[in-house]
This record gives C-alpha cells, structure tokens and sequence, in this order.
C-alpha cells in the first residue's frame, strides 16, 4: 500500500516520543544547568526519610552532647542548633518550590504530549472506521452479486436438464 508520506516521516511518526517533540525547544524555567539540576535533585532529598532519620539523628546527637556536658558549644536553649534550622528553612523552601516548578513544567509537556497522543489514536479510529466502512459496503455488494450469479447458474442449470429432458442435447 503505497503512502504519500516520506519514508523518514513514516519512521518518525511510529517513535514513541513523537509527541514530546513539539516541547523540545522550551527550556526548563530555572534552566538545566548544574545548579537547577542539584537543587533539585537537594529538593527531592528533603522528602525522603533518609534525610528525615539523619536530621533527627544529628538533631538528638547535638542536643545530647552539648546537654552531657562533653562539649558545650550550643548550650540550652541551643541557639545554633535555631539558627540552623532557620538556615535551612531558609533554603529549602525556594528549592522546593523550584522543584514543584520544574516537575509542574514536565506534567504540563506530558499532559500536551499525552492530549496530541489520543488525538492521533481518535484520528486512526476514525480512519479505520471509515475503511472498515467501505469495506463492509463493498462485501454487500459481492455478496449481493454473488447471489444474482448463484440465481443465475440455479437457472441455467435448470435449462440444461430440462432440454436434456424433451431430448434436446445441450451444444458443447
């Protein structure tokens, strides 16, 4: 079945990323730099119970040792401790937020890419049903000849031995 479609076309539209291509020259908003991709990666890490587990561990290890006695650079009410917990503060909700960003970016190239995808599959049913149409009409129409042709051999069968019949020898 020839098609009008280059071949290069053709292999194209049956990759499997062919949607995502139309957002392929939009940058990241923060970029992909370095920094973008470690921000996020440092953001990603917040929500994890590593991080979790380490920073209360590091939290009780710092209360405890400074409580015992064995070192007292952060006394009660463990001012430093405060102010690293505001230094973090600090920088983790912009890294979040610039995480979210980035992850709402991508759903929104997936959400486009997904709406182009079942556009492409209704167009393809749609043609298929078009075809599957013409060729349901067309096998009427050859079954329909089809039983003219039967009729018409049941009479010329019916000729013959009925001329066999009074006598008259059918012609080779």
């Amino acid at each position: 079945m020839p098609s009008d479609i280059p071949a290069q076309e053709q292999a194209g539209a049956n990759h499997h990323l062919r949607f995502h291509r139309a957002s392929l020259h939009l940058g990241s908003v923060f970029g992909d730099g370095w920094f973008a991709l470690k921000a996020e990666a440092f953001a990603r890490f917040f929500g994890t119970p590593v991080f979790l587990l380490a920073q209360t561990l590091i939290v009780a290890l710092w209360i405890g040792v400074n409580v015992s006695g064995l070192v007292q650079f952060d006394l009660y009410p463990f001012i430093l401790l405060n102010l690293a917990f505001s230094l973090q503060a600090a920088y983790a909700a912009p890294l979040i937020l610039l995480a979210q960003t980035r992850q709402a970016d991508r759903h929104w190239a997936l959400a486009q890419a997904d709406a182009q995808h079942r556009e492409a599959l209704a167009e393809a049913a749609a043609q298929q049903a078009d075809k599957m149409l013409v060729l349901m009409q067309q096998n009427t129409r050859l079954t329909e000849l089809t039983h003219q042709l039967s009729e018409r051999i049941e009479a010329l069968t019916l000729e013959i031995h009925s001329g066999v019949v009074r006598g008259v020898k059918p012609q080779a």
